[in-house]
């Protein structure tokens, strides 16, 4: 899948928004993408996670668990684990910080590829990588549909393949040009 038609699969689904957003990281943004209307759609969801599936074998990846930050990158992240036909788990946040619950939970030694939807700043995947890390399983890949940062997020020398990758201005609250003009903000995201 090329990245122009990519661009517009996000657009036919009304996933790719522009206004004035405030994103999850606290950054404003004019541009957004709402993955959940992609992945609302399953032969789309399958198809884009097919893509991914095929990044991590064209490098010969070997994954025992996908491992996705809730709420966005479950949805991909479940489709990723069956076509690799291995567990598909998810961490959520409790009490400000990032962990497995629902009696989900990994051996020392297991590969893990961590999915995500959407990569801004990269901060919740790697709030996925740390909460894992005591238990000793080793982070074989990141993968995501789309990676705002044109890839400039640095997952410490784990490999990252993204579908999608822009280069989206973020701006902090006191500097957005947005905010500047008094365009009203939406904050569309799930966290509050």
């Amino acid at each position: 899948m090329h990245r122009d038609e990519l661009k517009e699969l996000f657009k036919k689904s009304k996933a790719l928004l522009e206004g004035h957003f405030k994103l999850s990281s606290g950054l404003h943004s004019n541009i957004y993408f709402q993955s959940a209307l992609i992945l609302q759609y399953p032969r789309k969801t399958t198809r884009l996670a097919e893509e991914l599936v095929r990044k991590i074998k064209e490098v010969n990846i070997r994954v025992d668990v996908v491992l996705s930050p809730a709420m966005g990158g479950v949805i991909v992240g479940y489709e990723v684990g069956r076509l690799l036909d291995v567990r598909a788990m998810f961490t959520e946040r409790i009490d400000g910080y990032v962990a497995l619950r629902r009696g989900f939970s990994l051996h020392k030694g297991e590969r893990v590829l961590i999915v995500e939807d959407v990569i801004t700043t990269g901060v919740s995947t790697k709030e996925v990588m740390n909460s894992i890390e005591p238990i000793g399983a080793e982070v074989v890949a990141v993968v995501s549909l789309v990676d705002r940062s044109a890839g400039k997020v640095n997952f410490a020398k784990v490999p990252r393949f993204s579908l999608l990758s822009l280069e989206v201005k973020n701006y902090k609250k006191f500097e957005c040009p947005l905010c500047k003009v008094g365009i009203k903000i939406i904050k569309p995201g799930s966290r509050k």
